[in-house]
């Protein structure tokens, strides 16, 4: 699209009335999306149809057009769209290869004189491979060979991230060699199959003698590369209907990856490292309720001595999982990354006094950049190079259906689930048995593990402090009931459950109770726990401590032990249902009764627990 500025007059005269440009202009537009469309679909007859409703649709919305140097993208997203009406379902499906008939007019297509220069066999095989491929395929490689857009327009077209864009561009790419090799083909004949087809399909011998295909437009950068061949699009594995992440979700460690500490190991005695790895590596943040809610993340790491990348560490909305590249093998764990020196994971959304916190109580400061923003589909992607690390930003409210967010891999690997059966289910019941303040403390509640999960099965909690106190927590909203069954204090936002797992959100355990410490500014010591797979969090504050034991492996809390200022101990248990079948009534959600009748108070967020200890409710 090198001659668009060449038509920029044309356009900012046609806009101000002028009939003899806009007529011209809309010859000019026939012509080139002639090509463009035929390209896309491959029929000629449909051809003529989508481009002449393009070319009505122009004149009927063509006092929208803002700027005029953006009219080809904005024409070419008119074609665009009318072309993925038309195939509906099909746009993200495998299609059929066309009949004989629709094979010939694709031919019959071909400008006079060229078919000569081909050998017939070989312009068949090249057609029919291009007719094979998925229609969003056959249009990624058509506006970045033929129409030489740059990935970022083609993003503006087709309505996604730019680097979706390029992981598409990639699997096209893949899809159509694939093809070409059934037919005896290598890899070198790509490029050469692309010129061919371009000029097959050109509207005219000028046309297609000036179709040439530079290998720098086929390129489109190692991760996005990385990224689209490791999740290329096949099996998937997911948990039931289930499925959830939140708040930042994978970073540290545990598994297969040597160069991150396993729960076995001992990360105490491992260097601390920055979160600006020396192997280049990315780190994708999705939030598609906006920042501080639930937060999917995918990290592709690379940098052996071959300059491959060699594993990921994906999550979604359903599953957790580890794809070793080498080993061809995707591990599924009930557990989200943790960082291998426990340290905690930090966000790209986290202020500025948050980061600031952690990195005083951890002696360290992560180059990090701080993306302030607001509303739902955020994404932000984190690159991680050698030479420090950049960030790129944007919405959208669509994401988890581009390529960097599906929960899928090659069909031919080894899948391992190391889920336990309520992790595979996606959520579960538990209980809590114990004392505080000299009170007998029984309670019950159900807990999402993954984001999809967290709608169906939200979570609750439903605590009994002695005779005295009853806490109930909806996960959005909770009440305070006294003796009497009055409602002592209401409360709105995640409340009760500050301070206790929420695997839901999407980080590990060890960082979701660690980051509630540190948005109230409460310092804490964390340690592994010598032989066993459990981690020790330890906070401290003027009204006592609280001390979590939180199992690494099933990534939830086993025991909270309370010290009140006073010296006077409490504890609290934990159990977690894998078997739901045959539930009793203590596992009937609690309403919330009188809650909009009683001011609504400021969270007690973490500190909750020395409160109740505290005597201070």
């Amino acid at each position: 699209m090198a001659d668009d500025k060449d038509y920029t007059e044309l356009v900012a005269k046609a806009r101000l009335g002028d009939r003899q440009c806009l007529d011209r202009l809309a010859e000019v537009a026939r012509i080139r999306l002639q090509g463009y469309v035929h390209r896309l679909i491959l029929q000629e007859d449909l051809t003529q149809d989508i481009v002449q409703e393009t070319i009505l649709e122009m004149f009927k919305v063509f006092d929208k057009l803002k700027k005029t140097d953006q009219f080809w993208n904005w024409l070419y997203g008119i074609a665009f769209n009318k072309v993925r009406s038309h195939y509906g379902k099909q746009w993200r499906q495998k299609t059929v290869p066309l009949s004989d008939k629709q094979y010939k007019l694709a031919m019959a297509n071909v400008p006079d004189g060229l078919a000569e220069m081909v050998a017939a066999e070989w312009k068949e095989i090249v057609v029919r491979s291009m007719q094979e491929l998925e229609p969003r395929h056959r249009a990624v490689l058509t506006m970045r060979c033929y129409d030489r857009m740059p990935y970022s327009q083609i993003a503006r077209v087709m309505g996604c991230s730019e680097f979706g864009v390029r992981a598409l561009f990639y699997r096209a790419k893949k899809a159509l060699g694939k093809k070409l090799s059934r037919y005896g083909l290598g890899k070198g004949a790509l490029l050469a199959a692309l010129v061919l087809f371009g000029k097959l399909t050109a509207t005219s011998k000028e046309a297609a003698a000036s179709v040439c295909v530079a290998p720098a437009t086929v390129k489109v950068g190692a991760t996005a590369a990385l990224t689209a061949a490791a999740a290329s699009k096949t099996t998937i594995v997911c948990i039931v209907t289930a499925g959830a992440l939140g708040a930042g979700a994978l970073i540290a460690t545990s598994g297969p990856d040597k160069t991150m500490a396993a729960p076995n190991q001992n990360p105490a005695s491992n260097p601390v490292r920055t979160f600006a790895a020396r192997t280049a590596g990315e780190y994708w943040y999705f939030f598609p309720e906006g920042t501080g809610a639930p937060v999917m993340t995918r990290f592709v790491k690379g940098g052996d001595n071959t300059g491959q990348a060699y594993c990921q560490w994906m999550q979604d909305a359903r599953a957790n999982y580890y794809f070793d590249i080498r080993k061809h093998t995707v591990l599924i764990n009930n557990y989200r990354r943790y960082n291998g020196d426990l340290s905690v994971w930090r966000l790209p959304t986290d202020p500025p006094d948050l980061t600031q916190f952690l990195s005083k109580l951890e002696g360290r400061h992560p180059p990090l950049e701080y993306v302030s923003a607001d509303g739902p589909g955020l994404m932000a992607v984190v690159h991680q190079g050698k030479n420090g690390s950049s960030l790129w930003t944007t919405h959208h409210f669509h994401v988890l259906k581009e390529e960097y967010f599906r929960s899928s891999w090659p069909a031919q690997a080894k899948i391992v689930d190391n889920r336990d059966p309520m992790h595979k289910r996606g959520w579960t019941y538990f209980k809590i048995s114990g004392h505080i303040g000299g009170k007998m403390v029984l309670g019950s509640g159900r807990m999402p593990f993954v984001y999809d999960a967290a709608g169906k099965h939200h979570p609750w909690l439903r605590l009994e402090v002695g005779s005295q106190f009853r806490i109930v927590d909806s996960g959005s909203e909770a009440a305070l009931y006294d003796s009497g069954g009055g409602v002592a204090a209401g409360y709105e936002g995640c409340t009760f459950f500050k301070g206790l797992p929420r695997p839901w959100m999407g980080l590990h355990t060890i960082d979701i109770v660690r980051r509630d410490a540190a948005e109230k500014r409460v310092w804490f010591e964390t340690r592994l726990e010598p032989g066993e797979e459990k981690a020790k969090v330890m906070l401290s504050c003027q009204q006592g401590k609280l001390d979590y034991t939180i199992d690494m492996q099933t990534d939830l809390v086993d025991r909270i032990t309370i010290v009140t200022g006073d010296g006077e101990k409490g504890e609290l248990l934990f159990s977690y249902l894998q078997d739901i079948d045959g539930a009793g009534d203590e596992f009937v959600e609690p309403q919330i009764s009188g809650y909009y009748r009683t001011k609504r108070q400021e969270s007690p967020a973490t500190l909750w627990l020395l409160k109740l200890s505290n005597g201070q409710w």
